[in-house]
């Protein structure tokens, strides 16, 4: 015996019309400070910068530093302009290439 489906009959269902709505990312009004791999810095220069200048942990300066060497570059703090300028310039006084984007 074969079992028949029966669905249910909606005669006026409600509808709302849709809207565009803009979503915004908490970060899109965080500037980002990445600095990028070159072929002079030591690992262990890159890693005293982060530290000095960014305030980083150890374990963190490292894993910043393995991210340059290996993806090219690596967001290395964010925040504010204001933040993030007098670390910029005092990883460039330093010889490190980094940019604020």
């Amino acid at each position: 015996m074969m079992k028949q489906l029966i669905l249910p009959q909606f005669t006026n269902p409600h509808r709302e019309e849709e809207q565009d709505v803009a979503v915004l990312d908490y970060t899109d009004f965080e500037n980002r400070l990445v600095v990028h791999n070159d072929d002079f810095n030591t690992f262990d220069f890159v890693i005293e910068s982060l530290i000095s200048i960014c305030d980083h942990t150890p374990e963190q300066a490292e894993q910043c530093t393995l991210l340059i060497h290996f993806k090219g570059k690596c967001t290395v703090k964010s925040g504010s302009l204001d933040k993030l300028k007098p670390m910029h310039h005092k990883l460039l006084s330093r010889g490190l290439t980094s940019e604020i984007v």
